[in-house]
């Protein structure tokens, strides 16, 4: 069983509850949740995880602009983007930002959990 903290960051219940069941396949058991960027930025600063997926578009905080500021506060924290607007400008303006990976929504679960677990180790 393995004991990293995952924070998952998505407006779309059905999708913060598709990624946990992946995770937890994958033996990931701790997992938290945010429903918009803000929500995600707090629960960084207070939980410290090892790992963030976090959605582009989300109300009150869009994800680019909440990964900033998690760079701002940890900036060797590990972050997946997760989106289903795959333009080449917006994944280079993450990874620019300070994404570690960019995952195109849909995907397929196998592929969640490679990149998952690369970044963990």
């Amino acid at each position: 069983m393995k004991e990293k903290l995952i924070l998952i960051a998505d407006d779309a219940a059905f999708m913060r509850k598709l990624i946990r069941s992946t995770l937890l396949t994958a033996g990931y058991t701790n997992v938290i949740e945010a429903c918009n960027g803000l929500e995600a930025v707090k629960l960084f600063a207070s939980e410290n995880p090892d790992l963030v997926l976090l959605d582009v578009t989300m109300p009150e905080l869009d994800g680019l602009e909440a990964l900033k500021r998690i760079v701002a506060i940890s900036p060797e924290a590990k972050v997946i983007m997760c989106s289903a607007i795959g333009q080449d400008g917006m994944i280079m303006d993450a990874i620019r930002s300070g994404a570690s990976e960019f995952i195109v929504k849909p995907f397929k679960k196998e592929q969640l959990i490679d990149v998952v677990t690369n970044l963990l180790g």
